[in-house]
């Protein structure tokens, strides 16, 4: 039997134990895998075991994407009423705000973030999602079309049934409710597999939804690697569209195999190099701010990360000067730590990239402002790493580094920054910093991204759609425009009076 993951938190934040299980949550029940093998999950803190977890195969998905068909055809679906999946989803929220610590506390655990930015930030916005979602789940109507009074044509919305969720390490419940929400707001029965780097505060999340009273089999959680448990879930004939976040690389992977198996539908939301534009007329200080917020939170491990930076030449020396300062006060610490702003990287495959990227740099030439070096001996802490003066060809200009590492170049004019920004096989946010509001609108029209920002990084919100353009992926999350994403229209005539 799958065994629990019990941790006593004693820290000014949160204080008490969570239990967590570590087996698969398949059918409403908690299971072994069936080859009875686990996964080993680290503390990025200090490179220590914490705990290990069931890893699913593709004979676990199997099991688990058959439960999910037939609770779709017997017990969920069309057949459960819009408000009475949305009264489930206020059920769950409610749930998730009143665990919010322990949820909070074991994403610190496992993925190395601070714990006030996990609670305050990405539990909060899963909450207001759940929310939203929870008000969309009787209001998704077709149409009525008109055509001759001999006809009646409407359409309905309809559930695509079995939905695979493949989500990553980075924000693992954020990124989570942003796809369960609408897949069961819509009437869908949802296979959830989290990485298995950060698995648990998804198989915290399965607990909470089997309190909340959802069918069994309408949620299942099989934490396993991506290449075998990941690769079950995009091939499985039963499963009618997958939604995944993670790179670009393993995206090209789910869309082929979707395309050589059923030709399920497919949403991605894949890698980023962000541009980020400052002009001579931005409020320096508040630039700063956000930038160093958009490159050094979460250790940069964020697809939508401010990562490439172009400063206009007038500005460039000053934005520099304050930058460097800025990098150099960021904290680095256990995210249980009052003292510390910001954790380490999620695990030491990651740590080793981001190194490797950065020696990359100093060899390309570009000049190393601050930083550059591990962070310390123990963890996987790299140093806050501000590289200046680089050229578009070079490889961390160009490749997502996916850590606190941000480089900046100097631009003349309008036309040339933009030019530079849109130079580039990523199209997932972008960033401008001025005053002038008709460059902004300008500027925000002409970046080739599925998101602008002015004058901040990246603020979302449930109401507003997220999601790329070009190598980024294709398909929304959040907003009305995810519904869209979990279900099939179909389109029926009535001849209420046409004759042969």
């Amino acid at each position: 039997m799958p065994g629990t993951f019990t941790h006593q938190f004693d820290s000014s934040f949160f204080k008490g134990n969570v239990a967590v299980n570590t087996g698969l949550f398949i059918n409403g029940q908690w299971t072994d895998s069936v080859s009875k093998e686990t996964i080993d999950i680290f503390n990025p803190v200090d490179g220590t075991v914490i705990t290990k977890v069931a890893a699913a195969n593709a004979e676990d998905v199997d099991i688990a994407v058959k439960a999910a068909k037939q609770a779709f055809k017997t017990s969920w679906g069309l057949k459960v009423p819009g408000h009475q999946r949305g009264r489930l989803l206020y059920k769950l929220a409610d749930l998730v705000e009143k665990h919010q610590d322990a949820i909070a506390a074991v994403e610190a655990l496992d993925a190395g973030k601070h714990f006030i930015h996990a609670k305050t930030q990405d539990i909060q916005d899963g909450i207001k999602n759940l929310r939203y979602y929870a008000g969309w789940a009787d209001k998704n109507q077709g149409k009525t079309l008109e055509t001759s009074e001999a006809k009646l044509a409407y359409t309905r919305h309809e559930p695509i049934g079995v939905v695979g969720l493949i989500v990553p390490w980075n924000f693992p419940f954020m990124i989570a409710i942003w796809k369960v929400a609408p897949a069961l707001a819509t009437g869908n029965a949802v296979v959830l597999k989290p990485s298995e780097v950060t698995p648990l505060s998804a198989l915290l999340l399965a607990a909470l939804v089997k309190e909340a009273g959802f069918p069994d089999g309408v949620f299942s959680v099989v934490p396993g690697y991506g290449a075998v448990a990941g690769q079950a879930l995009a091939e499985h004939a039963l499963v009618g569209k997958v939604s995944f976040t993670g790179s670009t690389f393993v995206g090209r992977k789910v869309m082929e195999t979707a395309a050589k198996t059923n030709l399920k539908r497919v949403t991605l939301e894949l890698g980023g190099k962000s541009p980020t534009i400052v002009f001579e007329d931005a409020d320096l200080e508040q630039a700063v701010k956000w930038i160093v917020y958009g490159i050094f939170h979460h250790s940069g491990q964020m697809c939508a990360a401010t990562s490439r930076i172009f400063v206009h030449e007038a500005v460039y020396d000053k934005f520099l000067e304050l930058f460097t300062a800025a990098a150099q006060a960021v904290r680095q610490g256990d995210g249980f730590n009052e003292d510390a702003d910001e954790g380490p990287l999620v695990s030491k495959a990651q740590l080793d990239r981001v190194l490797a990227y950065i020696e990359t740099g100093k060899q390309e030439g570009a000049r190393v402002v601050t930083g550059g070096a591990r962070a310390g001996r123990a963890g996987y802490f790299v140093q806050p790493t501000i590289f200046a003066d680089v050229r578009p060809d070079m490889r961390i200009v160009r490749e997502e580094i996916f850590g606190p590492v941000g480089v900046v170049a100097k631009f003349s004019t309008e036309e040339e920054v933009l030019e530079l920004a849109n130079d580039t096989q990523y199209g997932l946010s972008s960033y401008a910093f001025t005053r002038d509001v008709s460059r902004a609108v300008r500027v925000a029209n002409a970046l080739e991204a599925g998101c602008a920002f002015i004058n901040s990084s990246a603020l979302l919100e449930p109401q507003v759609p997220f999601g790329g353009f070009k190598q980024s992926g294709h398909g929304k999350e959040m907003g009305e425009y995810a519904l869209e994403a979990f279900t099939q229209v179909k389109a029926v005539h009535i001849n209420v009076g046409i004759k042969l």
